[in-house]
């Protein structure tokens, strides 16, 4: 039995050897949208940028407080970007735009743009439903600040420096 097993592993290992195929989109489903949106939303991080305190406190933060956006800046070669308040923004826009916008949106890092769109249509409504069932709570997060100008708030260094602390690139 195992040297059968054997060589079917061998010949899937060929059969997968040629032409790189694009990835299938694999899509998550549960016992309701909202469920699926809070699972996505939960392992693909989006609030260790979008919830104040998540990552610096292993996710122990109350889930009242989840996805109202984040007032310390990631400062990079493109300036200064925040992760918004979702729950805002989910209210500005019907289910339709907001899947639109994450196929469709050219934002800043660090937001995962790529990761975001290769999710399934019913996924990216399902992030949708999940956020809108958390109701509008909190402030919108400040603007981006462009490349060059100062900071009014505190943010995070996105820059990778070298030994010595010199930015890498630098000369």
């Amino acid at each position: 039995m195992l040297r059968f097993g054997m060589i079917g592993l061998a010949a899937l290992g060929l059969a997968s050897c040629g032409v790189a195929k694009p990835p299938a989109v694999t899509e998550v489903v549960g016992a309701n949208s909202i469920e699926v949106g809070r699972y996505i939303s939960m392992v693909a991080g989006c609030n260790d940028c979008h919830t104040a305190g998540y990552a610096q406190n292993a996710g122990k933060v109350p889930e009242a407080q989840w996805l109202l956006g984040n007032p310390i800046g990631y400062r990079g070669p493109w300036g200064t970007s925040y992760a918004s308040n979702l729950r805002l923004l989910v209210n500005t826009m019907s289910k339709e735009a907001f899947v639109e916008m994450l196929d469709t949106r050219q934002g800043l890092p660090p937001m995962p743009w790529q990761n975001v769109k290769a999710l399934s249509p019913a996924n990216k409504a399902a992030l949708y439903d999940y956020f809108k069932s958390l109701g509008p709570a909190g402030e919108a997060m400040p603007a981006v600040v462009p490349p060059g100008q100062e900071p009014t708030t505190p943010y995070e260094n996105m820059v990778p420096v070298g030994p010595g602390g010199a930015p890498l690139g630098a000369p």
